[in-house]
């Protein structure tokens, strides 16, 4: 199989499948795909050769290791370059020079930067002068050349070659690096070299073939270098994907006014608006453009005309090339039907393209060019909906910072949570609450936070965790609530009896403000202006489209009226998860949760219980009108009974008052309660079977609460009540039967009659292996992965971030399964539970809850399995929307 392709020139194939093999990405990479495509339709291309991607993974695997079946064809390939351009590779006379770039599949800027130029040596340098007829521009050529290539090939600070060059236009006065002249530069090159033997110990390369396949070889291994993991990791791509080597026949912009080099978009990335848009340099390479070593000057003149600036435009100073460019612009992105992104160069007049790739945008302009193209007929609706990014909707759901606003970064944690919030500083919940009724908006400051926290967070403008990950505790209830968070932030030293909070060397106050940047992970001093998402126009049509073309449901995981009020706002159908412990932790409530915990007997916890009665029913009756006839999936009591248990002597105090015991007693009855491991202890269904009054009193509070609200609106809400952690059918069994025997009563008592569903939530393996049986007793399953992942792995949720990231980085993982389904070991529990529950019963309804619900890929997956719905947070149901869709589209082939 060949490893090398060409194309421009000469380039022909004699196997059809070359052509094939060569035009996919997967194997010749984004850029060599492209540089072949454009050459194909007839656009002025450098000729030049790419080695394949396998050929980049062979490599790595092999040791580093350049075989002689590849420099056969690379010594054939670069004889293709020789023929079409007329020169040849290292000759004195008239040499051939080759850029070499690498090239995954996708677009990974930042990566590798380019080498150019390659092929200069001390003989060659003397050639170029001769036959371009500019000393200068030959000795500027050779000194880009060695910076570059000890800079990426050979590893030496770029720093020392940029300080000497600074050194040397301060010693003559100079500002621009055009004003230097050959005499100069054949100076500095000398200088040039004599870094490379000090840092190296060895002279610069003065063989050509050496320096290919030294460039070679930093491709190569530039897909195992530390950024491009970070940029794998960061976006998902798989290690196995390797990348592309493009060598390509030189071309100059440095070779006087006539000549130039630029970058261009066929639209404007960061509003998606019609315009060309981009930057040139007059005498100048690339890496001029790209680096920012010299201001560039504008493409269009009316971007300079709005910009004030003086130096001409392309348009003004290069007519007929930019006319040239402006007619390739509208030709590749016609051709490739989606916004560009151009490399181009003018070499004396003429102009030469050195890529086309679909350029990178924000949010906000990928929307507007998705839905301007079918306006324009460029493409159909579905490829619109295929082309946003569902998590670049992330972006345009939360409030941003204003981009031209000053900042001062405090520290850096992890982007739990997207948005960004200012506030004054608090260290604990209550003083959040507090302070938010008189009218202050604070910054919950924690350690890590637990759900006694709750009130706190749901009071503050956003969260920041000295520890914990992207699946924290706080991370998942901030992405919930739609507050931003920061966790993880190792830097954050918290004195709670001083009230004072350190980062680094900087000591703050409580009440000091502070800014956070959730989609960043930044902590900023001050207040730093925010500016709020805007989800009329493009965003709605665009979503409009999809929920046309979608097949699951897309429901909200939500246990207040204002999260409920925004999920549907953001398009909600539904209720997936109401986590009704959530509604307990409120400081008028927590004191009657406590007070039926610890009880001595049911006549205790019914007094307690009574209590909380008509608080849950004003809860539910809330959600039912707002929801408006929508199903609500309600979770019944789940958390471990020690969440809610005092763990203060104030709070033991405060107790004993409101119950007449002891403190000493209470004491003695929280440590009975004790558990080694509550997250497997006493809760869930098990809470239900041995205090069964818990689950007859919310299944009251629902029942009423949903004859209430139809009786007042005339429109039934429809509720299924899910018993968590089910493990056997015995125990759905007889809750089932529990909350039947409460709807009977209240119906009896209402004169009054709802439709509901009672089911489960499968989030163990012993219930997604006995799917079948416990089907028999429920009418619907709600995968919650959030629990199956951690019972399914032996990891707890909240400790994982400490080893989680290596486990990523060595391969054991592809993506945090917290933040993505393991769908090899969890997925498989989710389908056989999926298969086994509709075998029993066909008409089962099937929905996922965990945080899952809200990533893309996971949806991909349920969307396979065919569950009829994904639940999200709030802020997550237009990303669950968009993905729900793509997942149709892909399914359909």
């Amino acid at each position: 199989m060949k490893t090398v392709y060409h194309f421009g020139g000469d380039a022909r194939h004699d196997d059809p499948r070359d052509a094939e093999r060569q035009a996919d990405k997967t194997v010749t990479g984004g850029k060599g795909a492209n540089l072949a495509e454009m050459a194909r339709i007839g656009l002025p291309v450098p000729p030049g050769f790419t080695i394949t991607t396998e050929e980049s993974l062979r490599y790595l695997r092999d040791g580093a290791d350049f075989s002689d079946e590849l420099r056969g064809q690379v010594a054939d390939a670069l004889a293709h370059i020789e023929r079409s351009v007329g020169k040849t590779f290292g000759d004195a006379g008239d040499p051939l020079l080759v850029s070499v770039r690498s090239g995954a599949r996708v677009s990974m800027p930042g990566m590798m930067d380019t080498v150019l130029n390659l092929g200069l040596n001390d003989e060659t340098v003397q050639g170029l002068a001769r036959a371009s007829g500019d000393e200068r521009f030959a000795w500027d050529s050779y000194r880009r050349f060695i910076q570059m290539y000890s800079d990426v090939v050979l590893g030496i600070d770029h720093g020392l070659f940029e300080e000497t060059l600074e050194i040397a236009k301060e010693d003559k006065g100079l500002y621009a690096d055009t004003e230097l002249s050959a005499e100069d530069w054949h100076a500095l090159v000398g200088e040039f070299k004599a870094i490379v033997e000090t840092e190296l110990g060895k002279p610069f390369p003065q063989d050509v073939f050496d320096q290919l396949w030294g460039a070679i070889a930093a491709v190569f291994d530039s897909w195992d270098s530390d950024r491009a993991k970070v940029y794998r990791r960061l976006n998902d791509i798989p290690a196995d994907w390797g990348t592309a080597v493009n060598v390509q026949a030189m071309v100059f912009g440095n070779m006087g006014d006539t000549s130039a080099t630029g970058v261009a978009f066929t639209r404007d990335p960061a509003t998606g608006e019609k315009v060309f848009y981009g930057e040139y340099l007059i005498n100048a390479q690339g890496e001029d453009v790209v680096a920012g070593i010299r201001t560039p000057q504008y493409l269009t003149s009316a971007a300079r005309e709005k910009a004030g600036a003086k130096p001409l435009s392309m348009e003004e100073a290069m007519p007929e090339a930019y006319s040239e460019l402006a007619r390739v612009f509208d030709l590749l992105e016609n051709h490739y039907r989606d916004m560009q992104d151009i490399e181009f160069t003018v070499e004396r007049g003429k102009l030469w393209m050195l890529q086309t790739r679909s350029g990178k945008r924000t949010a906000k302009a990928a929307l507007k060019m998705a839905v301007d193209m079918v306006e324009e007929g460029l493409i159909a609706r579905e490829e619109a909906v295929r082309r946003v990014d569902p998590m670049a909707l992330d972006q345009l759901l939360h409030p941003t910072l204003d981009p031209d606003a000053p900042r001062e970064v405090l520290t850096t944690g992890l982007p739990a949570s997207p948005g960004a919030a200012a506030g004054r500083l608090v260290l604990d919940a209550d003083t959040a609450e507090q302070w938010t009724s008189r009218g202050d908006k604070v910054i919950l400051v924690r350690v890590e936070t637990s759900p006694e926290d709750i009130h706190g967070m749901h009071a503050a403008q956003g969260i920041l965790t000295a520890r914990g990950g992207m699946t924290s505790h706080a991370a998942v209830v901030a992405r919930g609530m739609g507050r931003p968070c920061v966790s993880g932030a190792s830097a954050v030293s918290i004195d709670r009896s001083a009230r004072t909070l350190r980062i680094g060397t900087r000591e703050l106050k409580e009440g000091d403000e502070i800014t956070l940047d959730g989609a960043k992970g930044q902590v900023m001093m001050g207040i730093v202006p925010t500016v709020e998402p805007q989800l009329a126009g493009d965003f709605g049509t665009l979503m409009e489209w999809a929920d046309a073309l979608r097949r699951m449901r897309v429901r909200t995981n939500a246990e207040t009226p204002d999260d409920c009020r925004m999920a549907r706002q953001f398009g909600a159908e539904g209720i997936g998860l109401c986590r009704t412990e959530h509604m307990f932790f409120d400081a008028g409530r927590i004191s009657a949760v406590r007070q039926m915990i610890l009880a001595d007997d049911e006549a205790g916890r019914r007094r307690a219980l009574e209590q909380l009665l008509p608080e849950q029913r004003a809860d539910f009756t809330a959600i039912f009108d707002v929801m408006a006839g929508l199903p609500c999936t309600i979770r019944l009591l789940d958390p471990p009974l020690h969440e809610f248990l005092p763990t203060r002597d104030a709070e033991f105090e405060e107790l004993a008052d409101a119950t007449g015991l002891g403190v000493d007693h209470l004491k003695r009855r929280a440590e009975e309660l004790h558990e080694f491991n509550p997250m497997l202890g006493h809760r869930g269904c098990r809470l239900g079977i041995t205090f069964p009054e818990i689950y007859e009193m919310q299944a009251r509070a629902i029942f009423e609460a949903a004859c209430d609200v139809q009786a007042e609106s005339g429109e039934a809400p429809l509720p299924e009540i899910m018993v968590p952690l089910v493990a056997t059918r015995r125990e759905l069994q007889i809750l089932r039967t529990l909350i039947e025997n409460v709807a009977r009563q209240v119906f009896e008592e209402k004169g009054a009659q709802i439709d509901y569903l009672v089911g489960t939530m499968i989030e163990l393996p012993r219930a997604a292996l006995m799917a079948g049986e416990i089907a028999h007793e429920g009418a619907f399953f709600s995968f919650g992965t959030n629990d199956l992942t951690q019972t399914t792995l032996g990891v707890s949720r909240d400790d994982s971030a400490r080893f989680l990231a290596p486990y990523v980085e060595k391969g054991i993982f592809s993506r945090d399964p917290f933040v993505s389904l393991d769908i090899d070991g969890v997925g498989q529990l989710v389908e056989l539970a999926a298969e086994r529950g509709r075998a029993t019963r066909s008409d089962i309804k099937l929905g996922i809850c965990g945080e899952h619900g809200g990533d893309p890929a996971s949806i991909a997956f349920c969307e396979k399995v065919g569950l009829d719905y994904v639940s999200a947070s709030p802020y997550r149901v237009p990303i669950a929307r968009l993905a729900a869709a793509q997942a149709a589209l892909a399914a359909r082939g």
